[in-house]
């Protein structure tokens, strides 16, 4: 995870509210890049989770669309995608506060042969 500070607009307001909304934003980029979906996908795929939600969308939405994207196009089953919000939230209880919130910190990781 970078320390890099998050960028401003012109009016020096963050562009993004958290670094973690910066990666999800660069992530959606890229996979339209390799050709996961065009943009219009994108936008019907957004429209349509916060239509079903009644959420905005922001950030958390942008990633409940990736996945769902994800899935759709068979490239991460949604048992997989649970098991790392799963891991995800583990991993954040167990690090220590200020520190980032690595995938490592999960107490059940199973730690792979290097």
């Amino acid at each position: 995870m970078s320390t890099d500070r998050i960028p401003l607009d012109d009016a020096a307001a963050p562009v993004f509210a958290e670094p973690w909304e910066a990666q999800a934003f660069a992530l959606v980029v890229a996979l339209h890049d390799q050709g996961l979906f065009d943009w219009s996908e994108w936008a019907e795929a957004l429209g349509a989770q916060t239509r079903r939600t009644g959420q905005a969308a922001d950030y958390a939405a942008w990633l409940s669309t990736l996945e769902s994207l994800l899935a759709a196009r068979g490239v991460a089953p949604p048992e997989l995608l649970a098991e790392r919000r799963a891991a995800f939230a583990r991993a954040a209880v167990a690090t220590p506060h200020g520190e980032p919130i690595l995938l490592a910190n999960d107490p059940l990781s199973v730690a792979l042969p290097g």
